[in-house]
């Protein structure tokens, strides 16, 4: 999943930052409330993590003009203060969850599973094309009824090409979602996770559905492309 964290404290960001990268999330990071909000309003993520005390603008204040502007992305909202008032106005800004700092990072995770998994059930239970299935809950994927033992990245990427069934997605637009906006698009990396799921998912079937578009990216399709 693609998970936007606005936090000033730097140490605190990038602890978030690398302990949600090593359970396979990709992750964007912003310093400031202003840049937040800018980074939710044009990004798609599936996930905003929003500390309230930020310079420039405050993390309620971010919450709730990107409600007014039609973000329904989940926000958990991260904050020194306990009491039940602050609580409550972050709740009523459009937050989605609340976390106290100093917070124990199996928390954290605990509660990005739960957000990211309602998330997921108000899209679609189980994505699927032809005979080719992947359970975001479950994180299981089949093809066939066979199970297919993908690597973390393999099934981001996997899951964001079902989640986008008959569209062609440039390797930019691959890079930003299963990586970070930091991703540098002339790496050859996508190509090898691309290739890796390939022979994955469409390896012994008649039907492939995986497909290079030669010059704008790659496409999961039952359609015949001619590649």
């Amino acid at each position: 999943m693609k998970i936007l964290v606005v936090e000033d404290e730097e140490r605190v960001a990038h602890f978030i930052q690398k302990g949600l990268k090593e359970e396979g999330h990709a992750i964007d990071v912003s310093f400031d409330g202003e840049d937040g909000g800018f980074l939710a309003e044009v990004n798609d993520y599936d996930l905003i993590i929003l500390d309230v005390m930020l310079p420039k603008k405050n993390g309620i204040s971010v919450c709730r003009e990107i409600r007014d502007r039609g973000v329904i992305t989940p926000v958990l909202m991260l904050t020194a203060r306990d009491s039940v008032e602050d609580r409550v106005r972050g709740l009523d800004a459009g937050a989605d969850d609340y976390l106290i700092k100093p917070f124990a990072f199996e928390e954290l995770l605990a509660r990005v599973r739960a957000l990211l998994r309602r998330r997921s059930e108000s899209k679609t239970p189980t994505l699927t094309m032809a005979n080719l299935e992947l359970d975001p809950i479950s994180r299981k994927v089949t093809r066939a009824g066979k199970t297919i033992r993908l690597t973390t990245k393999e099934y981001a990427l996997l899951e964001y090409l079902l989640r986008n069934p008959n569209k062609v997605l440039s390797r930019t637009l691959i890079g930003e979602h299963v990586w970070d906006m930091n991703f540098d698009p002339e790496s050859n990396v996508i190509d090898v996770y691309v290739s890796h799921l390939r022979s994955k998912i469409d390896k012994g079937h008649a039907l492939q559905l995986m497909h290079t578009i030669r010059g704008q990216g790659y496409m999961l399709t039952e359609e015949d492309v001619g590649n």
